[in-house]
């Protein structure tokens, strides 16, 4: 059997990557991922991969949009100001179709704001930073094990889909060490590439790869078959976790580190009579929109909290998904400040008084 190895989350990230059959990174440092960088340093050189720090993450996701077009297993972390640079170069892997994984460890904003922790990019990374209609899958883990697990699954999801898929996590996640246990062998999906732009290899044309249509009637086709792809994505991979909600009267939604703090205002909930559930979106895009609409319709749930580490982005979706069956309220902190269980827990009680007669 495997044994746990305490690890720091930035490098769990760059470990898995690795294990996910990744040989190319392309990055800029910036503070709260740069371990993430330090460690791809490293291992690449071990197994004969590629690291090269970028001039900037402009050209560092265009390095990403290279390697991707030809096929190969490729990954760029940043925080937030550097996710920002890196929007136009997402978009056109987007419009390409490339296979890619994009890590953001989210520090505090606007602007350059601060190194601490934050969830203030959760608009950015699901409604699409850059230009155009296009989604990216977003994948949200609130542990060590699961930035292993779900960076694997990351690549394969990338692969299968022709998609960008990104890592959201916030600083806290990626400073933090806690246990990992490793798998012996990865799951590794093998996924058809002749479409890569690596020579004719006795075909007749050329593979090219590109995101411009200059034809208004081929810009629009490929747009629609992006959003036909989009639906099968909804439809086969929306992740997320339910706790409690058998008898719960008030539900959290919350998203990684939130969530880990919400699951121990729960348990001091139910000390004080208080029947609290959560839904935790694991992936963010496509985001669990049926099973909170399918919550809120349940009779025994009176409203829910929604709990960020920022100014009520993720509530949005959530008051979209209940659709005014229930009351939706917010809690969030900004500037790199954490809610404590004691903040939550008061404005649930209040929540609780005023919902539940």
């Amino acid at each position: 059997m495997a044994k746990r190895v305490l690890m720091k989350g930035n490098e769990v990230i760059a470990e898995a990557a690795v294990r996910a059959g990744c040989r190319h990174y392309f990055g800029y440092p910036i503070t709260p991922q740069t371990e993430v960088m330090h460690y791809m340093a490293k291992r690449m050189v071990e197994i004969g991969g590629c690291f090269l720090q970028a001039e900037s993450e402009v050209a560092a996701i265009n390095m990403v949009y290279g390697a991707a077009a030809a096929g190969a297993r490729v990954l760029t972390s940043s925080s937030s100001p550097g996710i920002s640079l890196k929007q136009e170069g997402m978009s056109y892997i987007a419009g390409a179709e490339l296979p890619a994984v994009v890590v953001n460890i989210v520090r505090a904003g606007p602007g350059l704001g601060g190194i601490l922790p934050a969830q203030g990019d959760y608009f950015q990374a699901t409604k699409g930073g850059g230009h155009g209609d296009y989604r990216n899958i977003v994948i949200a883990p609130a542990s060590i094990q699961e930035l292993y697990e779900m960076t694997v699954e990351a690549f394969n999801l990338a692969d299968r889909y022709r998609m960008l898929v990104m890592i959201l996590g916030d600083g806290t996640l990626g400073q933090m060490m806690e246990p990992v246990k490793f798998r012996e062998v990865e799951p590794i999906a093998e996924t058809d590439k002749s479409w890569a732009t690596t020579g004719r290899q006795g075909r007749a044309e050329h593979n090219i790869v590109t995101s411009i249509y200059i034809d208004p009637d081929d810009l629009e086709k490929k747009n629609r078959e992006l959003q036909d792809k989009y639906a099968v994505v909804q439809k086969e991979e929306t992740r997320f976790e339910s706790l409690n909600i058998e008898d719960a009267e008030i539900v959290f939604t919350a998203f990684g580190t939130c969530s880990r703090i919400c699951r121990n205002v729960i348990r001091q909930a139910a000390e004080m009579g208080i029947k609290v559930g959560m839904i935790r979106p694991i992936t963010l895009w496509p985001f669990p929109s049926d099973e909170v609409a399918r919550v809120a319709s349940l009779n025994h749930v009176k409203a829910f909290l929604d709990i960020e580490l920022n100014a009520g982005q993720m509530v949005e979706d959530v008051r979209l998904a209940v659709n005014g069956a229930k009351p939706v309220y917010f809690y969030g902190r900004m500037g790199g400040n954490m809610p404590t269980q004691k903040e939550i827990l008061d404005q649930l009680v209040v929540i609780h008084k005023g919902e539940v007669r």
